[in-house]
């Protein structure tokens, strides 16, 4: 039986196409072309690693020479003069924050007191807090006058919790003999070479925690 003219006899396979050949070829030179430059990048940092790392030591060692330089130029008596210093200083600087001075105290008795109060006695103390304390006595030309006072120490604040007591008034002239009690800020009683330097012509007086101060004033 005879095949229909249109149907060939005999074939041959085609090769794949020259494109899909040239698409894996040049899929698979990127790919190599990328390892390669991931590599070239490791090296080039593996490098910059090892020569910083030799920098590093060489400036380490460049440093230990010149403090081995510096320490042997010391003088050993000299470092003992400044440990001696420093220690006096830290020393000094100690005994001034504990130190004890009540200028500032009279200072402001000076300033805030009327003219017409005065004291004829003072006892100042610490307790066992290491709260600043003053009993004192006195007379004032009036009761107007010590009221003036009270008020201007609740005013200032410096002299706290000040109790007015044994208030007598004389029959004679009016006058008013009176005690206080009270405690003083912390500032009025810390020594300050300032505030010492400014009032020299007050009467001072520094004295340690629990230590107790007694004047009698004129």
């Amino acid at each position: 039986m005879a095949l229909p003219p249109t149907i060939p006899t005999s074939f041959v396979p085609h090769e794949a196409s020259a494109s899909a050949r040239r698409f894996r070829a040049d899929y698979s030179g990127a790919f190599g072309f990328f390892a390669y430059g991931v590599l070239v990048i490791a090296l080039v940092l593996a490098i910059g690693v090892f020569l910083y790392g030799r920098i590093l030591v060489a400036t380490q060692s460049a440093k230990d020479a010149e403090l081995a330089k510096a320490e042997a130029g010391v003088d050993p008596a000299t470092v003992e003069n400044f440990i001696r210093l420093h220690n006096r200083l830290a020393s000094g600087e100690t005994l001034l924050g504990n130190h004890v001075a009540f200028s500032k105290f009279f200072t402001l008795l000076q300033t805030v007191m009327p003219t017409t109060v005065r004291f004829s006695s003072l006892h100042l103390w610490f307790d066992s807090t290491g709260t600043a304390n003053v009993e004192g006595t006195g007379v004032a030309k009036s009761f107007n006058a010590l009221a003036a006072a009270s008020a201007d120490f609740a005013a200032d604040g410096g002299i706290k919790n000040a109790i007015f007591s044994n208030i007598v008034v004389s029959s004679k002239n009016n006058a008013v003999s009176f005690a206080l009690a009270a405690t003083l800020d912390p500032k009025l009683v810390a020594f300050s070479p300032a505030a010492y330097a400014s009032t020299t012509t007050v009467p001072a007086s520094g004295l340690p925690q629990g230590s107790a101060a007694s004047t009698t004033l004129p």
